[in-house]
């Protein structure tokens, strides 16, 4: 099987437990505002690879991750849905620990086999406001907020990740909903707290894309430990 990829990291820290083979997939359906990685977005392109290109490249590593494993990335690792289970399932066989980074917004009819396969899902919920998720992404959270509800059904580990944008997503309101909804969830092991970066914005200018954030500055280390403890006091497991 075949699919196309953006590029691969093999000694990520960031994505996922452990030390970890980090693939990033190319194409995503979202278009956020905030994003580091618009060169992602395009489907059909990147690197054409066969999961059996990839598994044996990871193979050469599986002693170096053996205290993390693979994690799925991107652009959107679930829109290429057969590719991502196939490797999914052949780094089982091999007994390393897998993780899809996901945005959820690929429907669980088409992705499921994926989600199935792996160890860990590490799910973007971009804003718990549906209708402020659409004006930062072009898509509503409905899709991610039931693959939650799948992961809860299921039993299926799963990290939340928020990227927190000044002006946008630092909403202490909106923070404490999310967190509240978050709560009655037993799956959510760990909810990441990420600093809005403009390590990316060079991106945008070498494809021509016009950059809404070009004057947004990263939130102040007060405002996340404000969230932080937000979170923290519905009980969850907050970094």
């Amino acid at each position: 099987m075949e699919g196309y990829i953006h590029s691969i990291e093999t000694c990520g820290t960031l994505d996922g437990p452990g030390i970890r083979y980090v693939i990033f997939f190319q194409g995503c359906p979202l278009r956020c505002k905030f994003c580091h990685n618009p060169d992602t977005w395009k489907v059909n392109c990147g690197k054409k690879y066969t999961t059996s290109n990839v598994v044996e490249d990871i193979l050469k590593y599986k002693n170096f991750i053996k205290s993390g494993g693979v994690t799925l990335s991107g652009g959107e690792p679930l829109l290429q849905a057969d590719f991502a289970a196939e490797i999914l399932r052949l780094c089982k066989k091999h007994r390393i620990h897998t993780a899809v980074d996901t945005s959820g917004a690929i429907p669980l009819n088409s992705c499921k086999h994926a989600v199935d396969e792996a160890d860990l899902i590490m799910l973007d919920i971009k804003s718990i406001d549906t209708y402020k998720c659409r004006n930062l992404t072009g898509k509503g959270n409905e899709d991610a907020l039931k693959l939650l509800d799948y992961l809860e059904h299921t039993g299926k580990e799963a990290w939340i990740r928020h990227v927190v944008v000044p002006g946008i997503t630092e909403d202490y309101d909106d923070i404490e909903e999310m967190a509240k909804y978050l709560s009655k969830y037993k799956v959510i092991s760990r909810v990441e707290i990420l600093p809005f970066h403009k390590m990316g914005e060079y991106k945008w200018k070498e494809l021509n894309l016009k950059y809404e954030l070009e004057d947004t500055l990263p939130p102040e280390k007060e405002s996340i430990e404000k969230i932080k403890n937000i979170v923290r006091k519905y009980n969850l497991e907050v970094v």
